[in-house]
């Protein structure tokens, strides 16, 4: 086992202009278990989910579609990658509605919620999840317009889609948000991104305690190193190359592998969970 997972995390030096594309990652990250049963624990729901046009977010949504629900994607513009998600989930016999755009755009992200409801009339879950991250070797280095479109997209995007998503999600409804290992223990090169996931955290916790006695959940799920095309987009090559083996299991995780965490939050299964967060992670501990 341990040589296979050394194996796995030596992949080949490699470098994309950003956003990124999953069918151009070598290899192509795992973002489904074919195999695997479903249980039908999202039946009828209708869930949004940010960034899901590759990474985590398609396996979040292809997994949500198998177990029942009919997806809504917003996206920047990975049209190809969107559109491969989209056949996916239609072959899992359920409807996925495409919604491109800039998310770090209130304005937008208010269209995101309008044409969800014009669509499917209802959110029964909505996944914050669109990110993205710029290395810098000091704070120096960080430029505002950086620090800007970071807080735009990675925590500004959650408060305004969830503000206009509120009003549409009633009893039993829940809200995931996606943080990170690094808003809990820091990041020397992403500060910015590290700061934003940190936001991320308080953000679920206090928006949890305010819906409530609403009965709406919220929770998150707080990532270790992924293989996704946000890695390939914003590391150097040889970073890249090495991705994810300084952590305990020794390889960056797959995002079919992080994707239950999320069906886990949205079931009924967390029924009794609100204010809390899962740590996919490969082996970090942490406090918090």
């Amino acid at each position: 086992m341990q040589k296979g997972n050394k194996k796995r995390q030596l992949r080949k030096p490699q470098h994309q202009p950003r956003p990124g594309n999953e069918r151009k990652l070598v290899p192509e990250p795992v973002f489904d278990y074919p195999e695997k049963k479903a249980s039908n624990k999202l039946r009828g729901k209708i869930a949004l989910i940010t960034g899901g046009d590759s990474g985590i977010g398609k396996a979040v949504a292809i997994l949500f579609a198998k177990e029942g629900a009919d997806i809504a994607i917003a996206y920047l513009n990975e049209h190809t990658d969107a559109k491969d998600t989209a056949s996916i989930i239609r072959k899992y016999n359920r409807r996925c509605y495409l919604i491109p755009g800039d998310l770090s755009n209130e304005r937008h992200c208010k269209k995101v919620i309008k044409k969800v409801m014009q669509e499917y009339k209802r959110i029964d879950i909505l996944v914050n999840n669109a990110a993205l991250h710029y290395e810098n070797k000091s704070l120096e280095d960080l430029t505002t317009r950086e620090l800007l479109k970071t807080f735009s997209t990675n925590i500004f995007s959650y408060f305004w889609l969830t503000r206009e998503a509120l009003p549409h999600m009633k009893k039993n409804s829940c809200i995931i948000n996606t943080a990170s290992v690094t808003a809990y223990r820091g990041s020397g090169g992403l500060i910015d991104y590290a700061s934003s996931k940190g936001a991320i955290v308080s953000f679920t916790r206090s928006l949890s305690s305010n819906l409530v006695k609403k009965g709406i959940r919220v929770n998150g799920v707080a990532p270790g190193p992924i293989w996704t095309p946000l890695i390939a987009s914003s590391f150097p090559r040889k970073k890249v190359a090495v991705f994810g083996s300084d952590v305990p299991m020794g390889r960056a995780g797959e995002p079919a592998e992080i994707a239950p965490a999320y069906l886990f939050l949205a079931s009924d299964d967390a029924s009794y969970v609100t204010g809390q967060f899962i740590h996919p992670n490969g082996g970090e501990i942490i406090n918090g």
